[in-house]
């Protein structure tokens, strides 16, 4: 039956890519899928890239186990803040002001909206350097569970899922990640919210697994009891901080803010931004839910020996073959369907932004899309390579860049991308500071951590610090630093102003006309 379902899925993903090759000619096409991908599929591209594996595998038994059953206000926060609140504040004017400035990158958007080729490419090296390793820690969770399910090596889970994750990518561009995604997040939705159900009922149903949690204590952690089944757990501090980075992160990472480039229409984005959110609820709500029982396993699992990443498998060990299937698809659906989007992003990136003009003057079309292709080629190889090396050795330098990339990407681009689509004093000066501000501190954090004061420590604490920081060293940068260009900025704006006819049913007329 597994390996029946894997065929079957496999073939379903490469075929859609083979039919969407007609909506990749051209760069708009390639990387936006011609800005007229509809509210399902924009939505469903969005919560897809947003979960992963990392998340289902990693974040979910990590967080369960430290906070309990409060980890699910992790969840709720990346629905709430995370998708709501990003598509609310991002989403409508990210579509406008990008397609005006003729942008379809996150580092051409900086390089057209403040007039500057240096602050264009030094995005793109930030991406550059960081989008690689988080690419690599998709492949993270999938050894134990494919371990558990098949007697097969992990080198061969992670080259199947690099070479299927590639060829349909390459073949069909942006609009076949879009349609995958959302089969992917149809897996997605239906995977977590049955793996919910058989654990809990394993445990005596959620009644039983609550009560279970709550007599549960750990003198390492705390004396109170019944604190692991508590509103906000025995730490609700370092809590906040893990709501803060997966959930505000969203607003600064390329991958996702891109989405908001394809969207369609008015309608999708209202549509979406609904989508989106329930979506968020469901996936990122159920994994971290989940994670709050790890505990009951307790006897089954040794952190010290096999790490927080053994705590899910180890939950999903005792299910049903059928079960164990839905899981292997639920996992792969989220690791495959957020590094087609990472790619993306890395190839267009790099080819827009550094090769284009900087290297190739005078650059074709079908040049930039052959050198995408070719480049997402690359990029899935070397996470691939890279998630091998650190399987296979003892090798940590990986592992620590991947959980800073997050957290320097957003601290990077969050504050300076979303106050320059509401403001006109944004200056790149202010830009540049905050780049480097984010790229450093999270360097530094993984190089000298122990330098760092306690609460900061954790790269997770790092990265949340950072996006905040960027929120205030903008406006004060920018208070400081020579205006920019108005004319400049007053194009940028002028597409906010051009009027457009709609029905009633979307806006009412002077004095309801």
């Amino acid at each position: 039956m597994k390996i029946a379902l894997l065929i079957v899925y496999f073939a379903v993903l490469i075929g859609i890519g083979l039919y969407c090759r007609r909506h990749a000619t051209d760069v708009d096409g390639f990387v936006l899928g011609g800005r007229s991908v509809g509210p399902w599929l924009t939505a469903f591209a969005y919560g897809t890239s947003y979960f992963s594996a990392v998340v289902f595998v990693g974040y979910a038994g990590q967080f369960g186990w430290k906070y309990g059953i409060a980890a699910t206000w992790a969840g709720i926060g990346n629905a709430l803040i995370g998708s709501l609140m990003a598509w609310f504040i991002l989403g409508r004017r990210t579509r406008i002001m990008s397609q005006h400035l003729d942008s379809a990158t996150m580092p051409q958007f900086f390089g057209k909206r403040f007039g500057s080729k240096a602050l264009k490419i030094g995005a793109s090296i930030i991406i550059f350097i960081f989008m690689i390793p988080y690419t690599a820690s998709l492949y993270n969770g999938l050894s134990r569970l494919f371990g558990m399910a098949f007697d097969i090596d992990y080198t061969i889970c992670i080259t199947l899922m690099a070479i299927l994750t590639a060829i349909y990518v390459v073949a069909g561009g942006y609009m076949a990640t879009a349609i995958n995604d959302f089969i992917q997040g149809m897996v997605m939705l239906v995977g977590i919210s049955a793996v919910i159900y058989a654990v809990l009922e394993s445990k005596g149903g959620f009644i039983n697994a609550l009560d279970g949690l709550a007599r549960i204590t750990d003198e390492t952690v705390t004396t109170t009891p019944g604190i692991f089944s508590s509103f906000f757990g025995p730490d609700p501090i370092n809590l906040l901080f893990v709501v803060i980075l997966t959930s505000l992160g969203t607003w600064g990472l390329p991958q996702m803010v891109q989405k908001f480039y394809a969207i369609k229409n008015e309608q999708a984005i209202q549509k979406g931004t609904i989508i989106s959110t329930m979506f968020a609820f469901v996936v990122a709500g159920g994994c971290y839910f989940l994670g709050g029982f790890g505990r009951l396993f307790s006897d089954q699992v040794d952190i010290k020996a096999n790490g927080f990443d053994s705590i899910i498998p180890t939950m999903l060990s005792g299910l049903s073959e059928s079960m164990i299937a839905l899981v292997v698809i639920l996992v792969l659906s989220a690791s495959m369907s957020t590094l087609s989007s990472l790619v993306i992003a890395s190839s267009s990136t790099l080819t827009i932004d550094l090769i284009k003009d900087n290297i190739i003057k005078n650059m074709s079309q079908s040049a930039q899309v052959l050198y995408m292709r070719g480049l997402i080629v690359v990029f899935i190889a070397i996470s691939a390579v890279l998630a091998l090396i650190q399987y296979t050795s003892s090798v940590t330098f990986i592992a620590q860049l991947m959980g800073v990339s997050w957290g320097a990407m957003a601290g990077a681009f969050l504050a300076p991308f979303m106050y320059s689509l509401y403001s006109k004093k944004v200056t790149t000066a202010s830009c540049w500071v905050c780049f480097i501000f984010a790229s450093v501190l999270m360097i530094a954090n993984m190089l000298i951590r122990p330098e760092f004061p306690a609460i900061l420590q954790s790269p997770i604490n790092a990265g949340a610090f950072a996006m905040l920081a960027g929120l205030i060293i903008v406006p004060v940068v920018s208070a400081v630093t020579p205006a920019p260009d108005k004319n400049l900025v007053d194009n940028a704006f002028t597409c906010y102003d051009k009027e457009t006819t709609v029905p009633v049913s979307v806006a009412l007329g002077k004095e309801g006309k």
